[in-house]
């Protein structure tokens, strides 16, 4: 456990002592007429009913349950404030996350707005305060608009195929702190491990100051002094590197992060006006280097083989929002448990905590966001601003080791033909890597690629022997698209060629399997756990078998809703023994090589 770590903190990379969590009962309304801007709800509020935020009035959790769709939805909440303590800090109010057009009033003022259902947002509410009780008021609303990045969210009345119940309004912890004028607005990480040292950005926000601006960035390992800095600040933004060799810390000088050994830095960094210190925040970070060498991906300069699975992020009572802390960290043991060293969350921001925790276990994780499902200049404006967020505020996390902006070109359904949306995927590949240049960026998941760092690949063939007799005797025919793969797609898009890159079955099995209950997965459903395993056994093996294929992604991790493919049910329970599942994943596959 990380210095810096305080439970149910919703922003681990960037931590202050002092904070207000303001989740809880919360005055709720639905505004089916949407006329609550019109008859000024945000100063008059005629709401009875109650919510438990941040849960959605969608689930059980949130005390309404109500599923049936609504787009106009309001919040009312007081809380107390400290007038006097705004001549030196201002008072930041935080939202983890709200789907997906959220107002906020503060006292009967509009505080700001902001688009997107799954980035953080915050608004310095310093100006709308009085001493006393205050009060919040958010409106959030939400469409089934297609062009709208929804991701698993449904966007008809019943749910389908893989698509589940709408999520709306506030779903992630709301907070506030009191920072001071002077502070740190933000900080960059990134590990050099060839050359020992950290580089550090800091964005820091100051009201003005008459003296010396500067930055003590102090960093241990496990209490062990590893290094200290002191950088002069002479604008908002300052870059240094630090080394982080020292004997004292490891007998080889480093320590390196991995899921064998995720062993991890803490960082201190005081602010100081001429002296006297600000404020001081905690973070962490990992030492770690994940980069591409021909049909390799290496971990620190070594072959990595991923065995991931697909990790959507749902639980029965409270959907798309843990029910708390440890929900998270049971979900990251039990894949552990099950012999996999990553998931692949899907289409899913995950709470921020949870990417702590894969931080802390050595969970390593692919970052997947929402897509879109229509294709329009409003759903590519969208998506890419709340992607380059995404991608801003979880760069930190040493767990996170690919990039994965699309899937199976959903939102972009003619990328294969369609230059218009190749150059987006285009677009979005040389941003993301504009931000981050070290971690592969997979365009388009599952198909129709175009460029792309990893060529994965979905395929839910039930046969071992056939899913091998296809991906050995035809690799060249599938890469050159001379034949499609079993999903009936091209690997890659039109004018788009096979280079060379590592290659992942990025999503198989999905096999359907739960006595008694309705739903589906793929292909044919087994009738109990013998028959289960076989099958498992059959096409993971297969799979590990293939020797140019560097890893796979199962799925999946529970049940969800009308889905009946997880390998625990949705109340987290093993539907079959995870020693014989373990045994299975971790079994050499004897042919796969580093090439």
């Amino acid at each position: 456990m990380m210095r810096s770590y305080k439970k149910d903190y919703p922003r681990p990379q960037l931590v202050r002592q002092e904070w207000e969590n303001l989740n809880g009962t919360w005055d709720f309304l639905f505004d089916d007429r949407n006329v609550g801007e019109k008859e000024k709800y945000y100063a008059e509020f005629p709401g009875e009913l109650k919510i438990q935020v941040p849960f959605t009035y969608e689930t059980k959790l949130s005390g309404i349950g109500d599923e049936s769709r609504h787009d106009h939805v309001w919040y009312r909440k007081k809380f107390t404030a400290n007038k006097n303590r705004l001549e030196k800090e201002n008072l930041i109010l935080h939202f983890e996350g709200s789907d997906f057009l959220t107002k906020v009033w503060v006292n009967g003022e509009m505080a700001g707005s902001h688009r997107g259902g799954y980035s953080r947002f915050s608004f310095d509410i310093s100006g709308f305060i009085k001493d006393g009780e205050n009060e919040i008021v958010v409106k959030a609303d939400d469409s089934f608009d297609m062009a709208q990045p929804r991701g698993k969210q449904r966007w008809k009345d019943e749910n389908f195929g893989c698509w589940y119940i709408q999520t709306t309004g506030i779903w992630k912890t709301v907070w506030m702190e009191y920072v001071p004028v002077t502070h740190l607005e933000s900080l960059k990480i990134t590990p050099f491990l060839e050359k020992d040292c950290v580089e550090l950005e800091l964005e820091i926000r100051s009201a003005g100051y008459s003296g010396e601006l500067t930055a003590e960035v102090e960093i241990s390992f496990e209490g062990t002094f590893v290094n200290k800095l002191v950088i002069a600040v002479p604008e908002s933004h300052v870059t240094a590197r630090m080394n982080v060799f020292s004997q004292e810390a490891d007998e080889w000088g480093v320590r390196t992060w991995s899921p064998e050994r995720p062993d991890l830095y803490d960082i201190s960094i005081r602010i100081s006006d001429d002296g006297k210190i600000c404020e001081e925040v905690l973070s962490y970070f990992g030492m770690r280097e994940i980069r591409i060498d021909r049909g390799n991906i290496l971990l620190n300069g070594r072959p990595l083989y991923q065995r991931l699975i697909l990790d959507q992020g749902y639980w029965e009572d409270s959907h798309l929002t843990p029910p708390n802390e440890e929900a998270l960290v049971e979900d990251i043991d039990k894949i552990m448990q099950l012999g996999y060293n990553g998931l692949r969350k899907h289409q899913k921001v995950e709470d921020e905590r949870f990417l702590y925790w894969c931080d802390v276990k050595g969970m390593l994780v692919w970052s997947e966001v929402p897509a879109a499902y229509r294709f329009s200049d409003e759903a590519v404006r969208e998506f890419t601003e709340e992607w380059m967020d995404i991608v801003r505020q979880n760069y930190n996390h040493p767990s996170i080791i690919t990039w994965t902006p699309f899937n199976e070109s959903w939102g972009i359904p003619k990328v294969e033909t369609d230059r218009k949306q190749q150059q987006f995927t285009e677009a979005i590949y040389y941003l993301t890597k504009s931000i981050d240049q070290f971690r592969p960026v997979i365009v388009n998941d599952g198909w129709e690629h175009t460029i792309s760092d990893i060529i994965t690949l979905h395929d839910y063939e039930e046969y071992g022997e056939l899913f091998y007799d296809r991906y050995n005797r035809y690799k060249d025919e599938i890469f050159t698209t001379d034949i499609y793969h079993s999903n009936h797609k091209s690997a890659m898009a039109n004018g788009y060629s096979y280079k060379g890159q590592p290659v992942i079955i990025s999503e198989y099995g999905g096999i359907a399997f739960q006595n008694g209950e309705s739903g589906w997965g793929y292909g044919n459903k087994v009738s109990d756990e013998a028959a289960f395993i076989k099958r498992f056994d059959s096409i993971t093996t297969a799979i590990k078998k293939t020797p140019y294929i560097c890893g796979f992604c199962y799925t999946q991790v529970t049940d969800v809703q009308q889905e009946i493919n997880g390998l625990m049910n949705i109340d987290r329970s093993f539907k079959v023994n995870p020693e014989v599942i373990k045994e299975i994943n971790e079994r050499s596959g004897g042919y796969w090589r580093a090439e």
